[in-house]
């Protein structure tokens, strides 16, 4: 970074001219490949911007190292820098820059870290796309060609040391979601020696949300589905949100969950999720999503969860105890026959106690392994960001002007 700090203080100490990408870059467009001529494993990748390529062919229309954007559907506005020779298909833009003026790597690092943005800027009523001229409007710092070559290698490095680490955390991750599961399946595996009871016998209350959604409002009372459960509370920052009227109406009808329920996915991703509400929550909730209020002198909430996140125990519920046709859901008056194995209370917590660890360290967002590989991401973006800006060369003379 001292090189770097050296290099703009002899090259650039008065700032650097800002250029349109358009102006020191061609953007092309790719050409159409039909799905059905496509091959499932060849030679050369169909690239149409996102992460996976559409197929394979065996010709290219665009050389290695080459960035990409996604032009359109869920993907647009993803950059990418593809390292071998690819068909651009028609909805990727691939970007050319006059090397003389930008480097090539330089101006992925810089259009990468406006991918944000550039998502910001779809247009259309329908599938999402990325006009032409919103990329080519995008102005970029362009400092001497030996700044920016010194910034390439700073983040090419920064890039490989965090792709490194990353890699290790996620085989790390990966090990231990294994080794949860074999503990999970080993302790939440009971013979006849434990007491069996259906789930009616073991709650006060087995039911879903809300069969009707009220008119959702900009300001309110959130109204969560399972799109909104992650796998221990409720991710409300994009939640529906309902009128205080309607909020009380649904309170009164049970459809607001209380501490100690197990709510579990219950529409679409069965038992993708289930947890114990550990707070009151102002909320209620839809039908996606099942309540169980458990009678705790026999059965604790958070074993209950544990027990419902077993992959074996959900193959056998959607086997036995789910819809068949169109969306897939539990039906909750054959789910409430299912038998669950009822250890003491004691033997419950010891079992709750071990698999919180395991389960916080594979699946919490705020702590354990996750958390370290999303810390490693932002670390590199923040260095990326402050290499990347620089004083515009015509702010300062504006300020020099000012002094006269």
């Amino acid at each position: 970074m001292s090189k770097l700090d050296d290099l703009i203080n002899e090259l650039c100490p008065n700032g650097v001219e800002y250029k349109k990408i358009g102006d020191v870059c061609e953007i092309g467009k790719g050409i159409q490949f039909n799905k059905e001529n496509m091959l499932d494993v060849g030679t050369y990748p169909v690239i149409n911007g996102g992460i996976n390529p559409s197929g394979y062919i065996e010709q290219y229309n665009q050389k290695e190292n080459t960035i990409t954007i996604s032009q359109g559907g869920a993907s647009a506005g993803f950059v990418n820098w593809i390292k071998t020779k690819f068909w651009a298909g028609a909805h990727c833009y691939v970007l050319h820059p006059n090397e003389n003026i930008v480097l090539n790597r330089y101006l992925f690092h810089f259009v990468k870290s406006k991918e944000f943005k550039l998502q910001e800027y779809q247009y259309g009523a329908g599938i999402p796309a990325l006009s032409k001229n919103t990329v080519s409007d995008i102005q970029i710092p362009v400092p001497p060609l030996e700044i920016q070559n010194e910034i390439v290698r700073i983040l090419d490095n920064f890039t490989e040391l965090t792709s490194e680490l990353t890699s290790e955390l996620t085989s790390e991750l990966t090990a231990r979601k294994k080794q949860y599961e074999y503990y999970r399946d080993s302790l939440l595996t009971f013979d006849d020696s434990v007491e069996w009871k259906t789930l009616e016998e073991l709650c006060t209350k087995v039911t879903d949300g809300s069969h009707f959604s009220p008119k959702a409002t900009e300001k309110g009372y959130p109204m969560p589905s399972v799109k909104d459960m992650r796998f221990n509370s409720f991710d409300l920052s994009n939640c529906k949100k309902i009128s205080e009227k309607d909020y009380t109406e649904l309170v009164k009808t049970g459809c607001k969950p209380l501490l100690n329920d197990v709510l579990i996915a219950k529409d679409g991703s069965m038992l993708k999720y289930a947890f114990p509400i550990k707070e009151e929550l102002d909320l209620v909730i839809l039908s996606s999503i099942a309540i169980l209020r458990p009678k705790t002198d026999l059965i604790s909430p958070d074993y209950f969860a544990h027990y419902f996140r077993q992959d074996s125990f959900r193959e056998i519920v959607i086997r036995d105890y789910s819809s068949k046709g169109g969306v897939p859901r539990i039906v909750l008056k054959n789910f409430k026959k299912i038998k669950i194995p009822v250890p003491t209370l004691e033997k419950q917590k010891q079992i709750v106690t071990i698999l919180d660890r395991f389960e916080t360290l594979c699946n919490d967002i705020t702590s354990g392994l996750p958390a370290e590989i999303e810390a490693r991401k932002k670390q590199y973006e923040y260095y990326r960001d402050k290499l990347l800006s620089f004083k515009k060369m015509e702010i300062y003379n504006n300020e020099q002007n000012s002094l006269h």
